[in-house]
């Protein structure tokens, strides 16, 4: 089941996120999030008016995704940057690809135009889900980022959902 965000599920939100913090470089965070930090972040989302989606199953949070502005300017505000974590046990299922279906879906519906998702590299299974949802490739920074001792490259993929709208 893929639903909104409750405040109730920032616990184990974080201990999914918290997981990648500490045994990844998929996120450039060093230090674990608490359960009222990703709270506020979750409330953050929100009051942005744009979704975060958990999916869950028997009141276990499998995974989750969400949106946040790509920038402050005003300009930029029919874009957005997307992220999707899943449970380390959770993965391979076709979890993170309904989640970015259903986060898709419900940005086309809040007239977002672009979609834009940052992959820390390497990695293969982030570039492959992102290109089965259609985005494609339109970055590459080098040794941008540094944790565990290694300069990590960034990717940016991109895809525009609102084609006809152009103003």
């Amino acid at each position: 089941m893929i639903r909104s965000a409750r405040p109730e599920d920032a616990a184990q939100v974080a201990a999914i996120y918290n997981h990648y913090i500490l045994n990844t470089t998929v996120t450039f965070e060093a230090e674990p999030v608490s359960a009222s930090d990703m709270e506020a972040r979750i409330a953050g989302v929100a009051a942005a008016e744009l979704p975060w989606l958990v999916t869950e199953e028997s009141g276990q949070i499998l995974g989750y995704a969400y949106a946040t502005p790509w920038r402050t300017r005003s300009a930029y505000r029919h874009s957005v940057e997307i992220s999707v974590y899943l449970h380390r046990d959770a993965r391979g299922a076709g979890l993170g690809t309904a989640l970015y279906e259903a986060l898709f879906n419900s940005l086309h519906s809040r007239s977002i135009h672009a979609v834009i998702g940052g992959i820390a590299l390497p990695n293969d299974a982030s570039i492959r889900l992102h290109e089965k949802l259609g985005m494609n490739k339109v970055a590459h920074f080098e040794e941008v980022g540094r944790k565990f001792g290694r300069w990590i490259d960034v990717g940016y993929w991109q895809r525009v959902l609102l084609r006809e709208e152009r103003d």
